[in-house]
């Protein structure tokens, strides 16, 4: 790769920003559609996060993607906010405007819906879902759904206080979406996730090879599709127990990917080069270009 004073700089921002693979498929597709840019990462203490997008504008970035805890906080203090950003209620993707503004996107549910359909071969609508973790993943993944056509949801997640924001939240902008919120509990989550036809896990937990599945064999059924967000390894724990209990599974890896693939085309205005970018991906977490 040749920098030059033409390069292009993209980045990603994020407290802690160590764990992010997002520089490994972005400089991927740069490179193979021969693009003059160059994609980095920086820790961005929160309450440093405006006056740094402000910067990186007026130096000339093309773009900037937001991941935890900045997404929020990119919500909150934007004037200029995307139809999706404003769905999901959080930005992860940050256009500099030709006007000289900033403009918040949100790609995590495009990505999660196009993953969906790449790993099943069907989408949500119509599914019941169980959505396990209510955070800013949940969210997202649930808000996604319900605007796809979901038939219902079942919200679960170990604090009842983002159950219930979250249950608002979809009813106030999807009300024929029939939705369930699911008491905390290991038999609770075992019978809704084995009621629905599409289990999302949608917490951290699994991100360590050492963390036990939030759900059982027992909590699956034949005919299932159980996705969990978690990417860093090819089965997962949840994983694991889905296919063990019957399920067909996945990990989020594609939804990285998809939602990535967004944010270049918003920034760029050309399509990702996706099979450049998943290749880099599968190289970075599984050691393998298979």
């Amino acid at each position: 790769m040749n920098i030059s004073g033409h390069t292009k700089p993209y980045a990603v921002l994020g407290h802690p920003i160590g764990h992010t693979l997002s520089p490994v498929m972005h400089n991927a597709s740069f490179q193979a559609l021969g693009l003059d840019a160059l994609y980095l990462a920086f820790d961005v203490h929160p309450d440093r996060l405006l006056p740094v997008l402000a910067s990186m504008r007026e130096m000339g970035f093309g773009g900037v993607n937001l991941t935890v805890p900045l997404k929020e906080v990119a919500f909150r203090g934007l004037t200029g906010l995307g139809e999706s950003a404003r769905q999901l209620g959080a930005v992860n993707t940050v256009e500099f405007c030709a006007d000289g503004t900033m403009r918040g996107h949100n790609t995590d549910g495009h990505g999660f819906l196009t993953a969906v359909v790449e790993a099943f071969g069907e989408g949500v609508a119509g599914k019941k879902l169980f959505v396990l973790g209510c955070g800013g993943a949940g969210r997202a993944v649930a808000l996604a759904a319900a605007s796809a056509g979901a038939g219902s949801l079942a919200l679960a997640d170990v604090e009842s206080e983002r159950i219930q924001r979250l249950a608002k939240d979809v009813r106030q902008a999807f009300p024929a979406c029939a939705l369930t919120c699911v008491e905390s509990g290991a038999d609770s989550w075992a019978m809704a996730s084995r009621a629905a036809g599409l289990v999302v896990q949608c917490t951290p937990v699994g991100m360590k090879p050492t963390d036990p599945a939030l759900l059982g064999p027992e909590a699956f059924r034949p005919g299932q599709m159980a996705f969990d967000l978690v990417y860093m390894f090819p089965k997962t724990t949840f994983m694991q127990a889905a296919e063990a209990g019957g399920a067909r599974a996945s990990n989020g890896l594609g939804m990285l990917l998809h939602q990535g693939a967004r944010a270049f085309e918003i920034w760029t205005g050309s399509t990702a080069n996706v099979v450049a970018m998943r290749k880099a991906l599968e190289h970075a977490v599984y050691g393998t270009h298979a």
